[in-house]
């Protein structure tokens, strides 16, 4: 089915062969050439054709670009509202972020798509998306590679970067020839096509901060959702960005888009070279199903059945091992005579509330009945454009007539503002992740509950079964996915809703600020030395951004730094907020009076510091943090309650990296952390460092003070800083990227 050659590949004769070939004749050669301004080979600095953030994030952005000098938006910005659409938390925060945003649009002249008219990533493939193109997302699923544009997802910083006219930095990334062969089967979709790819690369490392280029005879046979369906989800292998080559398809779902003039024929030439390749056989995909708690943890639903019982146990050990949730309740107590039980089904979102994903699931449920039982289902288009249609074709009406809820176009299910499931119960989605807590569930509280990725065509079987586990495939006369299955496109409700204003800033317009919205707090320059405080050491093969910040309802405080970093790792280690508190209260008051005896008693116990050219902080140890969301909340809170650095023996991507550099903190590698056995309390001296980063010392000499039942432990180990560049040493230097630009 699937096939990894990880050595130099070359196209030749529509064919994939080993041995070095030419990597300018790749697809996405051309595209990064048109957007790089940076003459050095190993190094790339973008610029983008457009930029796209949603009403969780765009407010820290504008924020953060106003503080550093921004007064018009350069490049087209979307700023669409599909995440805090609801505004059922903290009053009228939400919506008080909502008018923010339509200010900034007309202020600094901008687009804005009101809550409920798209989601963010359908609005951009419709309206924004063509080939040859590059766009900037403050999400991680900004992926819009089946459209022939290089799309990538980054925290809230490097969209402020772009706001003041700065570029896009970074390492010239690896481009691995993803290889399609085949036709899939009746049943299969793009789900089920995405899961074998994310199980087969994502533990290994194998497509890492890699771009992904896809291309092949099986891409006929995808129509342009299906596409979508599977470019959307190779986030979750950990690749840096993807695209593919076009075609007719291409050609005809932009001139339905009304943009047909856009379109570019991109394909690999003959003897374009690949770092190394995927060969995947679309015929041999079975319907899959991602277990709890990650999209690589996936199987056949085929081999779940078999092997039920042993999966469920290892998800029941995960559940007490991750989240520390004891005597949750356990899944294996679903498995039932006629098969496994599931409560909740829903399909939504950016890679499952698609035209094509909606009209299979009505053709499966059709006459059909979900039943009165516990299990119900939830259908949420990913656009009006394709609410429209589906209604038009009433295939809505087949959805609602067999028991499911439509709701609008909103993001929440994927991060835990809507159908937060039951206490211990299982939901299977068509939505982009299941990692711990995601669906909303508060450990903490002792709640509990979980979530399966699976293809909405199972998801329908499954409903047409009243909640039985089902694979489309297991069903009669399964509906098959056509290469052109096209739909009509209809914008009157966006030419009816939409604040079209890019190129047209109005600078009179006045920003209207809600009570919740709050500026960023001052942070300071780096000292010439820094002792830090462990206040979180998470052993965790990796640890997520929803572990370091929470989604769910803490999503409607992000507009308010202070009140939002209350939420930081409350989920995975309940005292970190209060033990970061602590360590930043004794730096104010070093910085106030530094001959303190708190500040003495710290300092002199730990290496004899000296307290005037000392600065104390804290910092977060995990072995490989920053996972998924491109949030850059993960960073910034820990930043805004005194963070000065993480501790990693590897950062799970680019995009979290980056964040914690753009927040002024030092993204250190150690790569036998794990040896060390860190915990809460102990110190990490690192003196020096401020000298380190003015120069291009990329090591240090540091120490490690560790409390134990006998005294004071004292360990001389070596990190490292490895890749910073001359701008991100001063981005750390100055304390934030706020400051940099100031």
């Amino acid at each position: 089915m699937l096939t990894i050659s990880q050595q130099p590949m070359k196209y030749v004769g529509g064919a994939l062969v080993p041995g070095a070939g030419d990597p300018s004749k790749t697809i996405a050669a051309p595209i990064l050439a048109a957007h790089n301004v940076n003459p050095d080979p190993g190094r790339l600095s973008v610029t983008f054709d457009a930029m796209a953030s949603h009403d969780i994030t765009y407010v820290g952005i504008i924020q953060t670009a106003r503080a550093s000098g921004m007064t018009q938006f350069p490049l087209p910005y979307v700023l669409t509202n599909c995440h805090n659409s609801l505004c059922a938390v903290g009053g009228t925060i939400n919506e008080d972020d909502h008018r923010f945003g339509l200010s900034a649009a007309q202020k600094y002249g901008g687009e804005f798509v009101p809550a409920h008219q798209a989601v963010i990533h359908s609005y951009m493939r419709e309206r924004y998306a063509a080939p040859g193109k590059m766009i900037l997302g403050s999400d991680s699923h900004t992926r819009y590679g089946a459209y022939g544009t290089i799309a990538v997802g980054e925290g809230g910083p490097e969209l402020a970067r772009q706001l003041l006219r700065k570029t896009y930095d970074l390492a010239r990334p690896k481009i691995i020839a993803v290889y399609l062969t085949g036709v899939p089967r009746p049943g299969v979709g793009p789900q089920d096509v995405a899961l074998a790819l994310i199980a087969a690369t994502f533990k290994g490392g194998v497509v890492k901060n890699a771009l992904l280029e896809f291309f092949g005879p099986g891409v006929a046979s995808l129509s342009m959702d299906y596409r979508c369906g599977i470019d959307v989800m190779t986030t979750e292998t950990a690749c840096w960005s993807s695209v593919w080559q076009t075609d007719e398809r291409t050609l005809e779902a932009l001139t339905l888009l009304g943009r047909g003039e856009e379109y570019k024929e991109l394909s690999p030439v003959d003897g374009a070279g690949y770092d190394a390749a995927v060969e995947l056989d679309l015929s041999a995909v079975e319907p899959m199903i991602a277990l709890p708690f990650h999209p690589s943890n996936a199987y056949s639903i085929k081999e779940f059945k078999t092997n039920a019982a042993d999966l469920l146990h290892q998800v029941d050990v995960a559940a007490k091992e991750q989240l520390g949730v004891q005597n949750a309740p356990s899944l294996l107590s679903k498995l039932t005579p006629e098969g496994f039980r599931v409560d909740q089904g829903v399909i939504a979102g950016c890679s499952g509330g698609t035209y094509q994903n909606l009209k299979r699931a009505a053709e499966i449920l059709k006459g059909a009945s979900t039943g009165a039982d516990a299990f119900w289902l939830s259908c949420y288009p990913g656009s009006m454009p394709i609410n429209l249609e589906l209604t038009r074709k009433g295939y809505l009406a087949d959805l609602m007539a067999a028991g499911c809820s439509i709701r609008s176009c909103f993001c929440g299910p994927c991060f835990g503002a809507g159908d937060v499931p039951a206490n211990g119960a299982f939901s299977i989605r068509h939505s982009t992740r299941n990692f711990p807590n995601r669906e909303g569930s508060k450990p903490a509280d002792g709640q509990i509950s979980y979530v399966a990725l699976m293809d909405a065509r199972s998801i329908a079987a499954t409903a047409k079964n009243g909640g039985l586990l089902t694979a489309a495939d297991e069903l009669p006369d399964i509906p098959a996915d056509a290469p052109d299955e096209s739909w009509a496109y209809d914008d009157s409700a966006y030419n009816a809703r939409v604040y079209y204003g890019v190129g047209r800033p109005k600078p009179e317009t006045e920003l209207i600020f809600g009570p919740n919205i709050a500026d960023w707090p001052e942070q300071i320059p780096l000292p010439e030395n820094l002792l830090l405080t462990c206040c979180a050491a998470i052993y965790d093969e990796v640890t997520t951004t929803d572990e370091l910040i929470p989604s769910g309802e803490t999503s409607s405080y992000r507009s308010n730094p202070l009140r939002l970093a209350e939420f930081t790792l409350s989920r995975k280690c309940p005292d970190y907020v209060a033990k970061a508190k602590e360590v930043q209260a004794l730096e104010k008051l070093r910085r106030e009076n530094p001959n303190a005896p708190e500040v003495r008693e710290v300092l002199g116990s730990n290496g004899n510091c000296d307290p005037a050219t000392t600065g104390l902080g804290s910092f977060v140890m995990a072995l490989k943090p920053g996972d998924g969301s491109a949030r850059e909340q993960a960073a910034s809170c820990q930043r805004v309650l005194g963070g000065c650095a993480n501790l990693a023996e590897d950062y799970a991507t680019k995009r979290y990296r980056s964040n914690v550099v753009n927040w002024g903190m030092l993204p250190l590698i150690c790569p036998d952390l794990a040896e060390l056995e860190l915990k809460p309390g102990d110190r990490l001296y690192l003196p020096g460092i401020r000298a380190l980063l003015e120069g291009d010392g990329d090591t240090i000499d540091a120490l490690f003070f560790q409390s134990e039942p006998d005294g004071l432990t004292v360990k001389q180990t070596q990190l490292s800083l490895p890749g910073l560049t001359r701008e991100e040493r001063d981005i750390i230097l100055s304390g934030c990227l706020i400051n940099y630009y100031k």
